[in-house]
């Protein structure tokens, strides 16, 4: 199977960018004691490495030709996990809303929802598509400028506002994209059954 890039996906388990998402998935229970214990300068250090990591492992499987499909699945679901971890840090602190995470959380059982059927249709899931990376781009810069909010108060004011700025875009963002997905297992669905 080949990327949209033209690269082979592999079935290979241990590579250099599958090491970098399993550490981020290693670091999500202590970002998630950071925040709670409100020590958002380390909790603000674990995202920002998480977030360097997340570029380069996926730079690294394009650039070493590592793209397999076990990456393919770690990587957005560590994407999701910091997500759903630091979204419900803040909501627990008062830091955002509950009906933020709702609205989000909703999204995400959406596209669960979803996945019986694709598999009926044999398929285990969709391409990603742009406004889905560019929802997830915006709530994963979203949340460490609410962070940063807290720990700075030279800066609370700018990443205050460009923290929830980057918030709702990225979840209006989020929704089309999962809007546009739904649309694509109805299309599967009905051209199977005709």
């Amino acid at each position: 199977m080949a990327t949209a890039q033209g690269q082979v996906v592999s079935n290979r388990v241990l590579t250099v960018p599958n090491a970098l998402s399993f550490l981020r998935l290693l670091l999500v229970p202590v970002f998630a004691v950071l925040i709670v214990q409100r020590q958002d300068g380390w909790a603000l250090l674990v995202l920002a490495v998480s977030g360097a990591s997340d570029y380069l492992d996926g730079h690294l499987a394009r650039r070493w030709n590592q793209v397999t499909r076990l990456g393919q699945v770690l990587d957005p679901f560590a994407d999701r996990l910091y997500i759903l971890t630091t979204l419900l840090g803040l909501a627990y602190r008062g830091l955002v809303p509950w009906w933020l995470v709702v609205v989000l959380v909703a999204r995400d059982l959406t596209m669960v929802a979803t996945l019986p059927v694709l598999a009926r249709l044999g398929h285990s899931a969709l391409p990603v598509h742009f406004l889905g990376k560019a929802g997830t781009f915006c709530l994963l810069y979203a949340f460490p400028l609410l962070l940063l909010e807290q720990v700075s108060t030279t800066l609370s004011l700018p990443a205050g506002a460009l923290g929830w700025a980057f918030a709702l875009w990225g979840t209006g963002l989020y929704w089309w994209a999962g809007i546009l997905y739904v649309q694509q297992v109805v299309q599967l669905w009905r051209a199977e059954h005709r």
